[in-house]
């Protein structure tokens, strides 16, 4: 490893053009700041008062179906509406603003309300997959929607307002941020080498090994050179794939392979249901042509050093740039020797 590596210095995010300060130094310093709740994890499988499970009322007043593998419907309270009514745009050069429309849905993961990802076997991710990649085909053929923003949100200390495994996809008019600046970087790589940026980032990585958590045929799990958060993880298709439509019946099982290895490693690096903030990036789906987009997952987990101790974006964060302590080197070296084995069936 550089020496570098092993000073204060700061690396460069290709996909987003910023720069974050990595600290290697300050793993040691002292904690007496806030420690989260730790949990028992122990949930029924069927919860009576869940808007979420099988055959139950929403706070909307709207009835579940008893639903036995995967379920999706539109978000009752949702951020985007497919209508903006009469509002109309601010074009002032200080006073910006559109209308936005848009389309948001909830996807129930599993009838089961005591389930995580991690939890589940190959069979039940995989149907997870297959909803993906439906719900992307039919939300990215309306015709105004620009972008599928796929995501969950994993944890209370993620903002998850409900235990049931559940993820959520906003569909908006609108490219938002950081995909429009993952389309800017990535575009004007390929103008410039002929090549996807990650697939020749990718290549790198799999020649050193040094960040690269676990592999299958089809896919690469591995810290980001330039990860902010200290157990971030991206995962990567090992062939030019634009959008998650475009994944083989083999490449959607071996997606469910590398997104169930990394949650349960994940579980087992601190013996908890571990928090995370997960989204797919693609391709806008609207009139553009992107060859140079790369498919991902990002994967965003705030814990630091153990259960109850977290990472906080505060202070100089918030105000400079971001900053992290623990190498994405050494993340990806204990993420990388963590058993596959849940540990709570270790117990059993």
């Amino acid at each position: 490893m550089s020496s570098i590596h092993r000073s204060p210095h700061r690396r460069f995010n290709p996909l987003s053009g910023e720069w974050l300060l990595v600290s290697p130094q300050r793993t040691q310093r002292p904690w007496q700041g806030q420690k989260e709740a730790e949990k028992s994890g122990i949930q029924a499988s069927y919860d009576p008062d869940c808007y979420l499970c099988p055959g139950n009322t929403r706070a909307g007043g709207i009835r579940n179906p008893r639903y036995t593998e995967t379920y999706s419907f539109i978000n009752d309270f949702s951020a985007l509406l497919p209508e903006t009514g009469e509002e109309k745009a601010v074009e002032q050069e200080l006073f910006q603003a559109v209308p936005e429309r848009g389309i948001c849905r909830v996807i129930c993961f599993s009838p089961r309300h005591d389930l995580t990802v991690a939890r589940m076997d190959h069979g039940e991710i995989r149907n997870i997959v297959d909803l993906w990649v439906r719900e992307y085909r039919d939300l990215s053929r309306v015709d105004y929607i620009s972008y599928v923003q796929i995501f969950e949100n994993r944890g209370e200390i993620m903002g998850c307002s409900n235990p049931h495994p559940h993820g959520q996809i906003w569909s908006s008019e609108h490219i938002p941020e950081l995909p429009s600046k993952e389309t800017e970087r990535q575009e004007e790589y390929f103008r410039m080498h002929r090549s996807p940026m990650l697939l020749d980032y990718l290549e790198t990585e799999l020649k050193e090994q040094e960040r690269i958590v676990c592999t299958n045929r089809d896919f690469a799990v591995l810290v980001p050179y330039w990860a902010t958060w200290p157990y971030e993880t991206m995962i990567l298709p090992r062939r030019q794939v634009t959008s998650i439509d475009e994944l083989s019946g083999p490449e959607r099982d071996n997606l469910a392979d590398a997104v169930g290895r990394l949650t349960v490693k994940y579980d087992n690096l601190f013996k908890t249901s571990f928090p995370y903030s997960m989204g797919i990036h693609g391709a806008p789906c609207d009139t553009g042509s992107y060859p140079g987009w790369q498919m991902h997952l990002h994967y965003f987990p705030p814990l630091l050093r153990s259960a109850t101790i977290r990472k906080f974006m505060v202070g100089y964060e918030l105000l400079a740039t971001p900053q992290r302590d623990i190498t994405p080197e050494q993340a990806a070296a204990i993420l990388r020797e963590l058993p596959e084995t849940h540990y709570l069936e270790e117990r059993s």
